[in-house]
C-alpha cells in the first residue's frame, strides 16, 4: 500500500459516515462541524477524502466486524494512497486500543465524549502518533464545539447523554456513560442557533431523553416537559420531536405537554421491548407490562391522535414460545404505527451476555419474521387511515423523480408531494395514497390556488 504523501501534512478534506441512532448522527454532524472550523472541508466518498471518520455504534453483535469491513474497504484508494483513518462512537469507547492492535490502518480512535479533541488528535496523528482517547473528561463537549451553521429544515439537537437504566442487554451505559442533562441555557442557545441557521423543527435527542432535568433562567427546577414548553415559544420553529424514551421517565407534565403544546408532534418513541413480564424483570427494564400499556392510556387520553413507536427484541436469552406470544399480545394491544425490532445480540460485558438458555437463531429469525409481519401489518393500516386526510408536511428533500419533494407528517410518516416549494417549506397537503412506507400528496386547494 502507498501512504497519502499528505497524511503527515494538515488535511484539507473530511468524510464522515456515521452508523446507528439519531444521536451518532448528532454527533457525526458535530464532528464535520469541529472540522471545518479547523479549516477542511467536506467531501461526498471516502476516496476524496484526507481524513476518514467512522463513527460507529456498538448496539449489535456483527457492528465490531462490520467496522473491520469498513476500515479494509476504505484504506486504499483507487489510486493506491490511504487517508487518515479515525474511528469514533461507541465501538471505539467499547474497543479502544484493540482497535489499534487490530486495524493498524487506524491513526485515531476516539470515544464519544471525547471527540471534541478531533483537530488536537488529528495534530498528533500527523507527526505519527497512534492516538488512543477514549477519557471521560469533566469537561463538557458542549462547551468546546462550534455555534451552528447551515442547518436543514429538520435539526436534531442532543440535551441528554448517558443512561442509568443499566438493562441486562445493553452496552450504552459503559459506552456512553451515566445520564447528564445539558444546562437549560445551553440547550436554549443551541436551539436558536439552529432556528437562525434555517430548522423549522427540532428533535430533542437522548439515550433517555425525558430524563432530562436542568434548571431554568429564573432558577427553577424543569424537566422536559418545561424544556418543550420553553422551545414551544421560539419564533421561527414550527415543530418539536423528542426520542428516546424510557417508559419510567414518562411524567405526568410530559404526558400533559402532548395536549396543550401544539408544536409538540403527536408522535411517541416509547420502547417496551418485550410483552412478557419474566422477560422484563430479567432484562431489567423496571417496568413491567401493565405500567407500560397504562402509561399508553394516559397519553392517547389527551392526545387521542397520538402514533405510538417502540423497540422489540427477539429472542432474549430464556424467552419462550409464552413470552413471545406475550410479546405479541402487547403489539396488538398498543396497535403501533412503526416500530424496530431486532434479535436478540449479546454484547460483551453485559449480564445477558452471561446468562444461559439462549436462544438458537433459527427459532430466532423465525420469531423475528412473525413479529415483524404483525408490525408490518399495523404500520400499512397506520398509513391506509391517513387516506383523505388534510394535513401539514415539512419539506425536507428532494424525491427520485423530477418535480418531487419528501417530507414528513405530524405522525413521522414520509409524504411525496409533487411541488414547486423549495425544501424546509410548511405545506398543507391532501393524502391521496398509502403505501406500507409512504404516503403520496396533493397540494391542498387552498396551496395550489
Amino acid at each position: 500500500m502507498t501512504a497519502n504523501p499528505d497524511k503527515s501534512a494538515s488535511p484539507q478534506r473530511y468524510f464522515v459516515k456515521s452508523y446507528g441512532c439519531q444521536m451518532n448522527a448528532y454527533d457525526g454532524e458535530r464532528m464535520g462541524e469541529l472540522l471545518g472550523t479547523s479549516g477542511m472541508v467536506a467531501v461526498e466518498t471516502a476516496d476524496e477524502a484526507d481524513i476518514v471518520l467512522l463513527n460507529t455504534c456498538h448496539i449489535r453483535e456483527r457492528s465490531v466486524d462490520k467496522l473491520y469491513s469498513e476500515i479494509g474497504r476504505m484504506r486504499v484508494r483507487p489510486d493506491g494512497t490511504s487517508p487518515m483513518m479515525a474511528v469514533a462512537g461507541c465501538v471505539a469507547q467499547a474497543e479502544g486500543a484493540e482497535i489499534s492492535r487490530r486495524a493498524r490502518e487506524v491513526d485515531i480512535v476516539v470515544g464519544p465524549q471525547a471527540y471534541h479533541r478531533l483537530p488536537d488528535l488529528i495534530a498528533r496523528a500527523r507527526k505519527g502518533e497512534r492516538v488512543v482517547d477514549t477519557d471521560m473528561p469533566v469537561e463538557s463537549k458542549f462547551d468546546v464545539l462550534p455555534k451552528r451553521k447551515r442547518q436543514g429544515p429538520s435539526a436534531f439537537l442532543t440535551v441528554q447523554e448517558g443512561c442509568d437504566k443499566f438493562c441486562t442487554y445493553c452496552v450504552v451505559p459503559y459506552t456512553r456513560g451515566a445520564e447528564v442533562s445539558r444546562p437549560w441555557a445551553a440547550v436554549m442557545d443551541e436551539a436558536r442557533a439552529l432556528i437562525d441557521a434555517g430548522a423549522v423543527e427540532i428533535t430533542l435527542l437522548g439515550q433517555n431523553v425525558n430524563a432530562w432535568t436542568g434548571v431554568d433562567e429564573k432558577g427553577q427546577a424543569q424537566g422536559l416537559d418545561g424544556l418543550i414548553r420553553a422551545l414551544d415559544r421560539l419564533n421561527g420553529l414550527a415543530r418539536i420531536r423528542y426520542t428516546t424514551s424510557h417508559p419510567m421517565d414518562m411524567t405526568e407534565g410530559l404526558i400533559h405537554a402532548h395536549k396543550d403544546v401544539e408544536k409538540l408532534m403527536p408522535f411517541l418513541h416509547l420502547p417496551v421491548q418485550s410483552g412478557s413480564e419474566r422477560i422484563l424483570k430479567a432484562m431489567n427494564r423496571s417496568h413491567d407490562r401493565d405500567t407500560y400499556l397504562r402509561i399508553i392510556e394516559r397519553v392517547r387520553a389527551v392526545r387521542p391522535d397520538i402514533a405510538i413507536s417502540g423497540d422489540f427484541i427477539v429472542g432474549f436469552p430464556g424467552e419462550t414460545d409464552r413470552d413471545f406470544e406475550d410479546t405479541l399480545q402487547i403489539i396488538r394491544d398498543v396497535d403501533y404505527s412503526l416500530a424496530f425490532s431486532f434479535k436478540y445480540s449479546p454484547r460483551p460485558g453485559t449480564p445477558a451476555a452471561t446468562m444461559e438458555d439462549h436462544v438458537s437463531d433459527a427459532v430466532m429469525s423465525e420469531r423475528l419474521q412473525l413479529l415483524q409481519g404483525l408490525l408490518n401489518e399495523q404500520q400499512h393500516r397506520f398509513n391506509q387511515a391517513a387516506l383523505g386526510r388534510r394535513t401539514n408536511v415539512l419539506l425536507e428533500r428532494l424525491g427520485k423523480k423530477p418535480g418531487q419533494k419528501i417530507g414528513k407528517s405530524p405522525w413521522l410518516q414520509s409524504v411525496i408531494v409533487d411541488t414547486d416549494l423549495p425544501i424546509g417549506s410548511l405545506i398543507e397537503v391532501d393524502i391521496q395514497t398509502a403505501g406500507p412506507n409512504s404516503l403520496g400528496a396533493t397540494l391542498a386547494m387552498e396551496e395550489a390556488a
